[in-house]
This record gives structure tokens, sequence and C-alpha cells, in this order.
């Protein structure tokens, strides 16, 4: 099973995959390109929209299987977590990985 990748934190906000393929992408509240939609992943829109990206930040990937894809967890899952740490003082951070990489060396 195939889904679509984009690397927000690099995206420059241009505009094009969301021209070409309002499907798919959407901008966020902060002018970025974010995915809308994982349906009809054959659609050529998709594919001239990954094609047009100016940053080459979009791509079209292979999914892990089911049991493998329970312990992931995507970037943007992550980016909506709220940092547990105690001493953050940034947003969408995730000071809270380090936290736990801490506690388990301790």
């Amino acid at each position: 099973m195939k889904k679509i990748v984009l690397q927000t934190e690099s995206c420059i906000g241009c505009g094009a995959c969301v021209g070409i393929d309002a499907e798919h992408f959407e901008f966020s509240d902060d002018g970025f390109s974010v995915i809308k939609s994982q349906e009809n992943l054959d659609s050529p829109s998709l594919s001239d929209a990954i094609d047009a990206c100016p940053v080459a930040i979009i791509s079209l990937e292979e999914t892990a299987n089911e049991s493998e894809k329970s312990d992931e967890i995507s970037f943007e899952e992550k980016k909506q977590e709220k940092c547990q740490s105690d001493d953050c003082h940034c947003e969408n951070c995730h000071c809270h990985d380090e936290d736990e990489s801490i506690e388990k060396a301790a």
C-alpha cells in the first residue's frame, strides 16, 4: 500500500501542489502545504504535483505492514501533540522525546 509523504518542515509555501492537486493538498493556517487526502493515489494530478514541487519534498512511498505501522507515529501526529517537558519554551517541539530518552538511560 502507498501513501503520500510530505516533508512539511521543508515546505516553502509556493503552492504548486495545492494549485495542481487540490484533492490531495491544501494550505495549513501558517501558509504551508499539508496532505488533505490519502485517497485516489493513482491520480495524474497527484503525480504532476509531486513533479512540480520546487524543493522536491513530496513523494509517494510504500507503507509498512500493519504490525509495523502501529509502532510508528507520523510527523504530523507528533506535531499535534503537546510538549510534555516542563522546561519547554517552543511550539510543536519534540522535547518529550528527549525526556523519554533520558528516563530510559537512567
